[in-house]
């Protein structure tokens, strides 16, 4: 446990606890050797334990230290101590942009693009380095007091991707793109929904969707359309708004392919704010995430899963809702792109008894409008009447009575029936909602969240863990990959009681004649899902082997190449390693890139990189870190990266000194020059006014200078006129005089 005063790394002296978050603490500290402030970021205890997370945390961390950029927070060191996992990093002087937008409310279309524009700059340089940053959001982007834009928290998230979304993330979760809430894969385009989100709030000075738990408001971004700033701030121009909604795009192949791309636009936005130069792919642009059911069915699925997921609806919920109602299938209407099955054979049987009854009432009108027509071809039997006829139109009168009769009594029973259907669907949505409960027992219902194109493995897993019942059935697609989720009965959304069954309707392959895939020499992980993705089946052997790394696959059966078919089984066999432990891991410190490397093949490792560092303790040239640690138990074929001193870290110094005027001097012309020891002019006055003060900052990796005084003296000589007489006369005479400083 971190305490205040105690000391990390044998360097950095605890100071204070300045922040805190869902994985780690921040605290000031001070570098003893460099003698200056730097924030260590501590990793919780709870994820400390995990020994899988902290070598994630520690080699994602590491690659973050290799981003040097101005709009990316510096990572000075990583480390290990008694069980506490460490990042040092550059220790900012300002405030976050979520503490700057809440205390504007919201920001100027200038300052957004001037805040905008450094985050892209500096997520750009982390994507060209293979970082995917997977939390941008304001809390990680720092404004210093001398106005200054950094990104922080590289390398941390992508360590903590997950199928579920924790509480520990609720300010994550307002941020998240769309294949992140589904647990999926993100990549750049993750990076650039979230920065289009955080633009969203600083124009705006909200968050497009939120909600009362991380689960709805993460439905919310697989669902909801995104609304345009427009309805908030009714002056944001068409270039900002058209900027964000490209980058928030649900399907990434429609958002801004290139971080560079976002920077372009957001340059020619400063210059021409209301011109509408951004191009956004309008096919289906306002759908949501994509999946393969039809289209006008998922409308009508999301809008439900709304309903239930956020009872609470906001202005931007309502105004979404009359946007897709005009989407959703009419009932009357039979949705072709779906497969027939028990749920669209049933929907003509939901209302039977009300669908009857009208259509009893309106044969009688259509009778007796009928008669009307009788009567009036009547006037000639009405010219010559008879007994006959008039007896005919008496049990025709009768009749009518006898219809009016039944009629009303029809009409009142259609109405009890009504009111016997309204009652009792009020007493089923009452024990829905928890108001009425059978014997006092309050029955507790859930959401079936959106699985749809997960894996159908993964899709289990995450349903099971949401204590639902699952069962799995197979349906034949052109369009869902094979193994993959189509859609769920109960559909996404709906609310049901926990423990409630759900059925899976998982893509199957039409195709038996697949080939089976290469996963030789892939890690156990990556051959698993790999198979797993394609419908296979796969089960597993272990072997030692003095060839193939511990944990990678040494063979498969059937071979890659063979014809398989869906759900067919693959046996994959994995290396256990050699399980010899050869030696213990030397201490390279000190020793030339040379010697390091012949005592690294010594104990059968390989040299994998040699990275150049700043070190003030180890000479230029040698060895002064190694991946490593010295006396730890290494394995034939390890591969250890060694860094390289390329000295002291070069520094910034000030000069802060007062010139007196020299000794000799009594006026007139005067030329004071601050410089460096190798010539580099600092200062320069020729005119100066004695005493004088010279302050200078940021002088970069010089520790001393020299002041030059340049000046005029009057010195006296003795000269012979014409005469022969000896004359006594003043002649001015320069003068310098210089000395050496130190800078602070």
């Amino acid at each position: 446990m971190v305490k205040i005063g105690m000391v990390i790394g044998g360097r950095y002296e605890i100071q204070e606890l300045i922040g805190t978050g869902g994985m780690s603490d921040v605290y000031r500290a001070k570098d003893n050797k460099l003698n200056r402030n730097v924030a260590v970021k501590v990793l919780k205890q709870e994820f400390s334990e995990n020994r899988d997370f902290v070598a994630k945390f520690r080699k994602e961390a590491e690659a973050a230290a290799n981003l040097m950029h101005p709009n990316i927070v510096t990572v000075y060191d990583v480390g290990e101590e008694n069980g506490i996992s460490y990042i040092v990093m550059e220790l900012v002087d300002g405030y976050t942009l979520k503490q700057y937008i809440e205390k504007k409310s919201r920001l100027t279309i200038s300052e957004c693009i001037s805040i905008a524009l450094p985050i892209a700059s500096g997520i750009e340089a982390a994507h060209n380095n293979g970082i995917i940053h997977r939390d941008i959001k304001p809390q990680n982007v720092i404004i210093s007091k001398d106005g200054k834009v950094k990104v922080t928290d590289f390398g941390i998230a992508k360590t903590t991707t997950s199928n579920t979304i924790s509480s520990n993330v609720m300010g994550s979760v307002h941020y998240t793109s769309p294949e992140q809430a589904r647990g999926g894969f993100s990549d750049e385009k993750s990076d650039i929904y979230s920065l289009g989100i955080t633009l969203f709030e600083m124009v705006t000075g909200r968050v497009p969707f939120n909600g009362d738990t991380t689960v709805a408001i993460a439905i919310k971004h697989i669902q909801e359309e995104m609304p345009s700033p427009r309805i908030y701030v009714e002056d944001v121009p068409i270039s900002i708004e058209q900027i964000i909604l490209k980058c928030t795009q649900k399907s990434p192949d429609r958002r801004y392919q290139k971080m560079s791309e976002v920077i372009e636009d957001l340059k020619k936005a400063y210059i021409s704010p209301n011109e509408n130069f951004v191009k956004i792919d309008t096919y289906e642009q306002n759908s949501v995430t994509k999946t393969n059911l039809n289209p006008m069915y998922r409308r009508r699925g999301e809008e439900e899963a709304a309903d239930v997921t956020n009872p609470v609806k906001d202005d931007v919920s309502r105004l979404n809702k009359q946007k897709r109602e005009a989407l959703v299938l009419p009932k009357n209407v039979k949705n072709t792109d779906e497969p027939v099955n028990q749920n669209v054979q049933r929907k003509p049987k939901v209302q039977p008894q009300p669908a009857n009854k009208p259509q009893a009432n309106k044969q009688k009108p259509a009778q007796t409008q009928n008669k009307p027509v009788q009567t009036q071809q009547k006037p000639k039997p009405a010219q010559t009447p008879s007994k006959p006829v008039q007896h005919k139109n008496t049990v025709k009168k009768n009749s009518k009575k006898k219809s009016e009769t039944t009629e009303k009594i029809k009409t009142v029973a259609i109405a009890a029936v009504a009111v016997t259907i309204g009652v009792l669907l009020l007493i089923l949505l009452g024990k829905a909602l928890g108001i009425f409960s059978d014997k006092d027992e309050k029955v507790q219902f859930t959401t079936v969240p959106v699985v749809s194109n997960m894996v159908s493995s993964e899709a289990q897993k995450y349903l099971e863990n949401h204590k639902f019942t699952v069962e799995t059935i197979y349906e034949d697609s052109e369009t869902v990959p094979s193994n993959r989720v189509i859609r769920t009965e109960p559909s996404a959304g709906s609310n049901v009681e926990e423990g409630s069954k759900v059925t899976m309707v998982i893509s199957a392959v039409k195709d038996t004649g697949v080939k089976i895939p290469d996963v030789v020499n892939m890690t156990e992980a990556e051959a698993t899902a790999k198979l797993e993705n394609d419908g296979f089946k796969v089960t597993k052997t272990t072997e030692k082997s003095d060839t193939v790394p511990k944990g990678k696959v040494i063979s498969q059966i059937p071979e890659a190449g063979s014809p398989g078919s869906f759900e067919s089984l693959v046996t994959l066999t994995i290396s256990d390693g050699t399980g010899k432990e050869k030696s213990k891991m030397p201490d390279l410190t000190g020793k030339t890139v040379e010697e390091a490397t012949e005592l690294v093949e010594s104990v059968g490792m390989k040299v994998a990189s040699i990275d150049e560092i700043y070190s003030d303790s180890v000479e230029a040239g040698l060895i002064c870190g190694q991946s490593y640690t010295s006396g730890s138990t290494v394995k034939e074929g390890s591969e250890v990266t060694l860094k390289k001193s390329i000295g002291p870290e070069p520094r910034y110094y000030s000069c802060n000194i007062m010139v007196q005027a020299p000794e000799k001097y009594s006026g007139g012309a005067v030329s004071v020059i601050l410089k460096t020891l190798d010539g580099e002019k600092l200062y320069h006055n020729d005119a100066p006014i004695f005493p004088l003060n010279i302050n200078i900052s940021q002088i970069y990796a010089q520790s001393r200078g020299v002041v030059e005084i340049s000046y005029t003296i009057m010195t006296t000589e003795e000269t012979v006129d014409e005469y022969g007489n000896v004359v006594v006369q003043s002649v001015p005479k320069p003068d310098v005089i210089s000395y050496e400083v130190d800078f602070d």
